[in-house]
């Protein structure tokens, strides 16, 4: 097994130069460390597609419980209930069925007319300029106002939950996260709501969550309590917030490098939503998962020992060339099947068709109105945060 110690192998999520392209050293670690220990910061990672879908399959060999971020998982905090993401079964099943009973397929789907307008009230004033930030000025906004269409959040209040949700995650370039004795992901502006909205209900989904039965891991038959019901609204507007803008940037940075790929999109829509999924494969914004080893795993003839936490690099497993031919090439119309851009098992990412459904609109009219553009990559720059990796700035020149 190869370590950070003794080799010039070397990996780490912290590392600005590494992020900003860190396919070199994922071929490499593929080839030459499938199984990775970084000593520095004390953590496991694999790199192959085969091991990294396995892993995040293997809900009690690597557990969620602990968090899904490096930094959690080493501080050892206790995660509060009702925090989806960071759950196991049993309640992370019963949690999970609920937020299935309201986040409907038939709910995201009538948001399209919504997320239309929108895109159309943020991009037609853009129209006749000689340029613009991509992030700023549309993907920065328009996740987190679908989230808000979604939960009910007057639009009064949207920019500054955005804001909010944004700052949550940011970090010092090159630092990992800092993480206290505990952890809150609620914040007063939620709970403020959430007592208005109990005592005014709408047809959203907050009000479902609100109200909607479920039996809980005892057995007994209720709603949610108000501090769970917190949590819910801060996990869905911080997962549907972030990924959505990255995923929105990437389309704007990876087609002005393949300029014959957009004009093939400016001439015939119905390519755009496989361009998604070649988008998602090819440049996903949580460039890794984290998981809690509870026991010990035998993984390429060592031994992780227990206590450990696993990084399964999804941004090196779909790139990797043992599942997916040319991984490095960008191709619009790959057979792409399946990639791990939204985790895989009983965590896959249940925003995933809402994320689909922003990027395929957000593409759409953003293709109507801007069919030719370049990017200004001299002042552009990435996000700093250690749980996805995606443009924070991002000026686009229009010829």
């Amino acid at each position: 097994m190869t370590t950070a110690t003794g080799s010039d192998l070397y990996y780490d999520p912290y590392d600005v130069d590494i992020d900003a392209d860190p396919y070199p050293v994922f071929r490499r670690l593929r080839d030459d460390a499938p199984l990775y220990h970084n000593e520095r910061y004390d953590f496991f990672a694999v790199s192959r597609f085969e091991d990294v879908e396995r892993g995040l399959r293997d809900a009690r060999g690597y557990v969620s419980g602990r968090g899904a971020v490096l930094e959690l998982i080493q501080a050892g905090i206790e995660m509060p209930p009702g925090t989806l993401i960071f759950e196991d079964p049993p309640v992370h099943t019963i949690h999970r069925s609920l937020l299935s009973r309201v986040f409907t397929p038939r709910r995201v789907a009538a948001l399209e007319p919504q997320i239309r307008e929108f895109c159309a009230h943020s991009l037609d004033p853009l129209v006749g300029r000689s340029g613009f930030d991509l992030v700023a000025d549309f993907a920065g906004e328009m996740p987190m106002r679908v989230i808000s269409m979604l939960l009910g959040i007057p639009e009064a209040d949207q920019v500054a939950v955005r804001e909010m949700v944004d700052a949550n995650l940011r970090t010092e370039a090159g630092k990992p996260m800092e993480v206290g004795e505990e952890v809150s992901f609620g914040s007063e502006m939620f709970a403020d709501y959430i007592d208005w909205r109990m005592e005014h209900p709408s047809d959203d989904l907050m009000t479902e969550l609100l109200h909607t039965e479920f039996e809980d891991e005892i057995g007994t038959t209720r709603t949610l309590t108000r501090d769970e019901a917190l949590l819910y609204a801060t996990v869905v507007a911080g997962a549907g917030n972030e990924t959505t803008t990255r995923l929105i940037g990437w389309a704007g940075k990876v087609l002005a490098e393949h300029p014959d790929q957009r004009r093939e999109l400016v001439a015939d829509r119905a390519l755009i939503p496989n361009a998604i999924e070649e988008l998602l494969r090819y440049e996903p914004p949580p460039p890794h998962i984290g998981r809690y080893v509870p026991a010990d795993v035998e993984l390429h003839g060592q031994t992780v020992p227990a206590g450990s936490a696993m990084l399964f690099l999804v941004g090196s497993a779909n790139r990797d060339e043992r599942r997916y031919p040319d991984p490095d090439r960008f191709d619009i119309h790959r057979d792409i099947g399946q990639h791990l851009a939204f985790g895989y098992g009983i965590h896959f990412c249940l925003g995933a068709s809402l994320a689909r459904l922003e990027a395929r609109i957000a593409l759409d009219e953003l293709l109507q109105r801007f069919p030719e553009w370049d990017v200004d990559l001299a002042h552009a720059q990435l996000a700093p945060t250690s749980t996805v990796r995606g443009w924070g700035t991002l000026p686009v020149v229009i010829p």
